[in-house]
């Protein structure tokens, strides 16, 4: 059977029901989202003098949700737009319509009762072979199934998101024995290349794979950080970025969980896990326990670790509880050693094994938590898993870890750790034991592009299954690199395409970048047919290096400022005019520099979660690296015979006056950034492979090097008379200062193309010679130095 998805019906509209309806949205499928029938009137409904029987009454509860989720941060939409693509329900009046469904989510509250009473109706009006599928992250898949129709039971199985389903990676496919495979083997088809998950197949165990190791990870911390007595502060600081984690680290994602959430499936587990050997690290810590019991359950109770109030000053401030005393002080900066050692290795992969082997307080702390989830993760196969890198996949796309504990683990070293923690008294699987009894010493290894995973029942490694095709960087280091320095490294990935991947802190534009990237473009011409330039890493460029500017700014170093950046301007030309095609691969942030080589690739291949952006006035800048002459540009191929074609120049003109970062690479298409004609992946792990197509499709379509362009129409005296209104109106109001007016009308001099009599056609090279001038003087003016001063300097007073 050829199944497509056009619509889903989602029933229950709560935070994961509006959040799962809004992604469904995001691919440009339609969407029912139904829920429950209010009890009785509200005050404004009162007032209104509506009854039970209309329309907005029954339907509150549902639109309600469904707006809040619209409008709440982060965005669960990639484009508010795609709204309109979610029609609203409930229960009672709509529940008929889930026949034109091709697919029943339901997300409603986690109670089994409650559960099968939806199904009951889902079994009256539901058309024979439709997906039916539960978010549920708790009650085993199997017991929902239970006295359901055959063909209910093929159809259905558990389908778990996690909050919020936009940005977190992970969707656990939990199949009953009565699912059918083509149905398990949709899901995870579906799930990665539509929903752009990472897509793990689970067994119907407590709280599946995420959640358990997860949660466990969490409570043997907490009861570390009772037996060493630690503080929040230095507990955040360790167990945040600097080991590859989200910046809420622990505690501060405690808070924004909820810790009733963190107690009740901590609970959960431990009733329901009579047999696992560790299952009393369920039991809470003592400090959680007072916690929960104060009713302290952190941002929905208003206090939890950290609490927000106002000093005597009325600023507000965030407090900090003290876990022996349970009272709140200032937050504690926390100090040690180990981290201080490591701050300048931008890799997670190498400050890792310095951190777990550190002599300090804080390697003492990694190796008990490190060591703990190490040991609990080998006894859970085949428990939980079969394999070994389902673990990983589950616990980094669901909690946003950047390497998974078999991951890890391998970093440290297996056999070497493996003995650290028989001394400590923890006791690893068996089968760690074979496997490096014969000769095995990784769970990992790469061969021919391809990562291979140790297989427990055969003992051989073998191919991640999904993970045919794409690109993992890390399988071509070994003997696929053509040219690499402190900056960049060059690959070759096959089929005569190479990839260029930076490596700086936060991937920034510096002179060793922007070596990597002239040469890359010259090997490719030489003997390749393409180049893609992306990574694997958060980001794909924060933009340029701002150090090096500082020191020339504040040295007065123009001759040195303009010789930068004209280099600079030079390299985005050369990517814009090579001899094959060049293809950015960006996702995460894209911003300034980044943003500017994007622009001036042949294609743009991004990930959905791209944040792209011309950043340069909150500098106090212009771009000068053909970001400004390329908006220009594209404003001038935008008009249409009869447009108002000044309107056009503005709204390019106000993108980069006001900095926007699109939130989203299609918001990115909105704002011009992005080209119509550009893709969009929705699956990180797939960019680079996309990417890579992408380069092929247009070296074999007869990719020709382009021309440069003569021919941007600018509006010279009409343009710039147009913009000094809106800046000097601006300024009045008192909403711009003085130094961000003179920005502005530097940009919009540029934009106009200088002060010309008349509507004229210019040069791509006219408008760089403009930019670069403006840049220049920009750089002589002292609050520009300034802004970039606090920007390097996080606000600290810059001293002559």
């Amino acid at each position: 059977m050829n199944r497509v998805i056009k619509k889903v019906a989602v029933l229950g509209s709560g935070v994961m029901g509006s959040r799962i309806a809004c992604h469904f949205a995001n691919i440009g499928v339609q969407v029912l989202l139904l829920d429950i029938v209010p009890k009785e009137l509200s005050d404004d409904e009162k007032k209104k003098g509506l009854t039970m029987e209309h329309p907005l009454v029954r339907n509150r509860i549902v639109n309600t949700a469904l707006q809040t989720a619209i409008f709440s941060k982060p965005a669960p939409l990639f484009d508010v737009k795609k709204a309109s693509l979610v029609k609203t329900g409930n229960f009672d009046d709509d529940m008929k319509s889930i026949a034109e469904c091709d697919w029943v989510m339901e997300v409603v509250v986690e109670n089994l009762d409650i559960k099968k009473k939806v199904y009951d109706q889902v079994e009256k009006f539901r058309k024979t072979g439709t997906l039916v599928t539960s978010n549920t992250s708790g009650i085993p898949i199997h017991l929902m199934a239970e006295g359901r129709t055959e063909d209910f039971r093929k159809h259905f199985a558990g389908t778990h998101f996690f909050n919020p389903p936009r940005y977190l990676r992970l969707l656990e496919i939990i199949p009953t024995p009565a699912t059918d495979q083509k149905v398990v083997d949709f899901l995870m088809h579906y799930g990665d290349l539509y929903l752009g998950k990472e897509t793990v197949l689970c067994k119907d165990t407590p709280a599946f794979i995420a959640n358990r190791i997860g949660v466990y990870s969490l409570m043997s911390g907490m009861h570390v950080v009772e037996k060493m007595g630690l503080t929040v502060g230095e507990v955040d600081r360790m167990t945040g970025p600097v080991i590859g984690r989200a910046k809420s680290a622990t505690f501060r994602t405690m808070d924004v969980v909820g810790l009733d959430t963190t107690v009740n499936v901590s609970r959960n587990l431990l009733q329901g896990l009579p047999k696992d050997e560790s299952k009393d690290t369920f039991k809470l810590p003592k400090i959680v326990e007072e916690l929960y019991n104060k009713k302290w359950w952190g941002d929905k109770t208003k206090q939890g670790f950290f609490k927000k109030t106002v000093n005597d000053k009325g600023e507000k401030e965030i407090l900090e509880l003290n876990l022996k005393t349970l009272e709140y002080g200032p937050r504690t900066k926390a100090s040690f050693k180990s981290l201080e050692e490591v701050k300048d290795i931008e890799s997670v992969k190498e400050r890792l094994p310095k951190l777990i082997n550190a002599t300090d307080k804080a390697g003492e702390f990694y190796r008990a938590t490190f060591y703990d989830v190490f040991r609990y993760c080998s006894m859970r196969i085949p428990e939980i898993a079969d394999e070994l890198y389902k673990i990983d996949q589950a616990v980094c796309a669901g909690f946003a870890w950047e390497l998974g504990p078999f991951e890890t683990w391998d970093l440290v070293g297996v056999k070497a750790t493996a003995e650290k923690m028989k001394a400590a008294g923890m006791k690893v699987a068996p089968w760690v034991h074979e496997m490096l009894a014969a000769g095995n010493n990784s769970f990992y290894k790469f061969e021919k592009g391809q990562k291979l995973y140790y297989d427990i029942p055969s003992k051989a490694y073998k191919p991640i299954p999904g993970k045919e095709g794409l690109i993992i960087l890390d399988a071509f280091k070994e003997n696929k690199v053509v040219w690499s320095n402190a900056g960049a490294t060059l690959y070759d990935i096959g089929d005569g395409i190479l990839d260029l991947e930076f490596h700086t802190k936060m991937n920034s534009l510096g002179q060793e970048v922007i070596e990597g990237i002239n040469l890359a473009i010259a090997k490719a011409e030489e003997n390749y047919r393409g180049l893609v330039i992306g990574n694997e890493g958060a980001n794909f460029s924060a933009g340029a290096n701002l150090a090096m500017l500082f020191m020339y700014a504040s040295d007065q170093e123009f001759d040195e400022i303009d010789l930068m950046i004209r280099q600079f301007q030079t390299t985005m030309m050369r990517a814009r005019f090579s001899s094959v095609p060049v293809i950015s691969a960006p996702s995460g942030m894209a911003l300034g520099g980044g943003c500017e080589l994007s622009l001036h690739c042949d294609a743009i291949q991004a990930h959905a979660e791209t944040y792209i952006g011309l950043v340069e006035f909150g500098v106090g800048l212009i771009p000068a690296g053909g970001g400004t002459k390329e908006m220009t540009l594209r404003a001038s191929d935008s008009y249409a015979p009869g447009d108002p074609e000044l309107n056009h120049l503005q709204e390019y003109f106000m993108t980069i006056a006001t900095a926007k970062v699109a939130t989203s690479a299609h918001e990115g298409k909105a704002l011009g950034y992005i080209k119509p004609s550009d893709e969009i992946t929705l699956n990180r792990a797939r960019l680079l492979a996309d990417a890579k197509r992408k380069a092929i499709e247009l070296s074999e379509a007869g990719y020709t090097q382009p021309l440069e362009r003569k021919d941007i129409k600018v509006h010279g005296q009409s343009s710039l008379a147009l913009f000094e209104a809106g800046i000097t109106g601006m300024l009045y109001g008192k909403y711009i200062s003085e130094h961000d007016a003179l920005i502005a009308r530097k940009l919009g001099y540029i934009m106009s193309g200088g002060d010309l009599s008349s509507p004229t056609d210019v040069s791509e090279q006219y408008l760089l010679d403009l930019e670069r001038e403006a840049f220049l003087s920009l750089t002589g003016e002292p609050k520009t130095v300034e802004r970039i001063h606090s920007i390097l300097f996080k606000g600290k007073p810059l001293r002559n």
